[in-house]
């Protein structure tokens, strides 16, 4: 045999050799996929491992991992998930409130989305609700905020949480409840959760007409800005006399960009008509509120548009339950859609359907560390909306637990 045929003969048995390996392995998966087979020994190692990782931020000890390895073989995915939550005998999972709940609600407290802002009522309350297994609703309405066992909260100033920062205190065991209007001095018909906290006051109260209250509340609740929920089909007379209806002269830009917005918006802003932020009192500003009178940056600028609406109460009228496209964003059938003040018109967007959503999907992006792109994806989030509005009574806890054991296979 020539040398040539036996090279060609070796080459063919080469490829019939790769041929049958790849066959065999293809036909291993197929087996392995439509059985349903549970994931081996290292998978759930693997799996538990993930799922401390991204609850607590750090890497579990090799005992830890190896109990919860044997926890999630016995228990499953969300059980273990929701145990090391829960586990107060492991110092490591009291990170899941000190940064893994820091870390996700802080960027809420500012304009900058910035996640390194320092701690403040706002993210305490959010923290304080999670590990209570609150109603997470009461974040956007109740006479709550969460304060540190030690030091005093000042409505002047954010020294107690800065120290508790600056300490490391471990906010599982730190942060207690407190009833808001004792501590703030606002009627307690005035509190609106984190709407009213200091930190929400200073950064979305201050200067402005108010109207970055309402916009950064969609935005970081119901996960919508206002381009999202702009409405052109509805009436402007309730838009303020600060914006002038010809831009530039040309009334088509107000038509066609200015009133989609500020038709949503300005009916429901109205609800914060007594509240400012004076940065003027104490050591670093503090939050106003006038009942019965307006803060005169709701009456600024009136020659814009003399015959604009003249804010007069706090009043507020939620548009968007015309029919339009922002029916869609749930509306509760058991509210009446107006009211007056802020506490009335918070309670109005967390009864919503895209508050719960929204909720979920924020959870889903820090636990799975993208946004849900597939259809199992979607599905999942659904699912998990479903049961966090039905079977978990709005407890974000669980959210996390779920979300991450989902996530833990990925």
């Amino acid at each position: 045999m020539s040398k040539m045929h036996r090279t060609t003969g070796s080459n063919r048995r080469g490829r019939r050799r790769d041929w049958l390996a790849r066959t065999i392995a293809c036909a291993i998966a197929a087996v392995l996929f439509a059985f349903g087979q549970q994931p081996a020994m290292a998978d759930a190692r693997a799996q538990a491992k993930r799922m401390y990782d991204r609850l607590t931020g750090t890497p579990p000890s090799p005992e830890t991992l190896d109990a919860l390895e044997n926890y999630l073989l016995a228990n499953g995915a969300e059980a273990t998930a929701l145990y090391i939550i829960n586990d107060e005998t492991d110092p490591r999972t009291s990170n899941f409130y000190s940064v893994t709940l820091k870390n996700f609600a802080t960027p809420w407290t500012n304009r900058d989305q910035d996640v390194f802002a320092p701690l403040n009522d706002y993210t305490a309350t959010v923290i304080g609700l999670v590990r209570d297994n609150a109603d997470f609703r009461r974040v956007l309405w109740d006479d709550i905020l969460y304060v540190g066992r030690s030091g005093t909260y000042s409505p002047a100033n954010n020294d107690m949480y800065e120290a508790l920062e600056s300490n490391h205190a471990n906010l599982r065991d730190e942060l207690v409840p407190a009833v808001q209007s004792s501590l703030n001095g606002l009627p307690p018909d005035a509190t609106a959760g984190v709407i009213t906290s200091r930190a929400a006051a200073q950064a979305f109260f201050i200067d402005g007409t108010n109207r970055a209250m309402f916009r950064f509340t969609m935005l970081n609740h119901l996960c919508r800005d206002l381009e999202q929920v702009m409405d052109f089909t509805k009436p402007p007379d309730r838009i303020r006399q600060d914006v002038t209806r010809s831009p530039g002269g040309d009334s088509s830009v107000f038509l066609n960009n200015c009133l989609g917005c500020h038709s949503v918006m300005d009916s429901m802003a109205q609800a914060f008509a007594y509240y400012d932020f004076d940065e003027t009192l104490g050591a670093g500003g503090q939050l106003v509120y006038t009942p019965g009178t307006v803060q005169p940056k709701y009456l600024i600028n009136a020659d814009n548009f003399k015959p604009g609406y003249v804010t007069r109460t706090d009043e507020w009228e939620n548009r968007m339950r015309l029919p339009g496209q922002n029916t869609l964003l749930g509306w509760s059938s058991s509210l009446p859609g107006n009211g007056a003040g802020a506490k009335s018109m918070a309670r109005e967007l967390a009864e919503s359907d895209a508050f719960a959503q929204c909720q979920v999907e924020k959870v889903f992006r820090a636990m799975c560390f993208r946004s849900p792109s597939d259809a199992g994806d979607h599905s999942k989030v659904a699912e998990i909306t479903g049961n966090f509005k039905n079977l978990y009574n709005f407890n974000l806890k669980r959210v996390f637990a779920d979300t991450a054991a989902y996530c833990a296979g990925y």
